[in-house]
């Protein structure tokens, strides 16, 4: 007889996992390149999409709200797409390419969902404020992406 486990959800208090990523630039980030500043980490779905793309685009023109904090996406999505997306939208920050969803999975993020019925794993719409010592200091899930950045700015604010 098997069991289904759910997947680990990283709780406020929380050390954020360790990782080791692409961005669009086919760079290598890590945990240890966030330290030593804030840093919101948003998990989104798909790159260049509707949601996804008001999303980035929120986070992109409050940059200067988040002052002194880092600002990072994570996808499933190519590095190719990720440097499409910065392209196309003018992105001002740093996007990750968690093409295998090891990160994803680690932070609780890779979920079943289901659409007309259909069932399939996707990224639940996730964002992570990590302060600069690499401790989770909120957790926002199943964001809707409207006035998303602006909360997100309020609570860096507090921290």
């Amino acid at each position: 007889m098997s069991s289904v486990t759910e997947p680990t959800q990283l709780q406020e208090g929380s050390a954020f996992p360790d990782f080791e990523l692409l961005d669009q630039n086919g760079e290598t980030q890590t945990l240890e390149s966030l330290r030593g500043e804030p840093s919101i980490l948003y998990f989104y779905p798909k790159d260049d999409t509707s949601g996804c793309t008001a999303q980035a685009c929120g986070f992109r023109d409050s940059l200067p709200e988040f002052s002194g904090a880092r600002v990072v996406g994570v996808s499933p999505d190519s590095v190719k797409s990720h440097k499409k997306f910065v392209e196309k939208y003018s992105l001002n920050f740093t996007l990750l390419a968690d093409t295998e969803t090891t990160l994803c999975n680690a932070v609780g993020v890779w979920v079943e969902k289901s659409m007309y019925g259909k069932k399939y794993m996707g990224v639940e719409r996730t964002t992570f404020l990590v302060d600069r010592g690499g401790i989770v200091r909120k957790i926002w899930r199943k964001v809707k992406v409207d006035g998303h950045a602006a909360e997100v700015a309020e609570a860096l604010k507090r921290l």
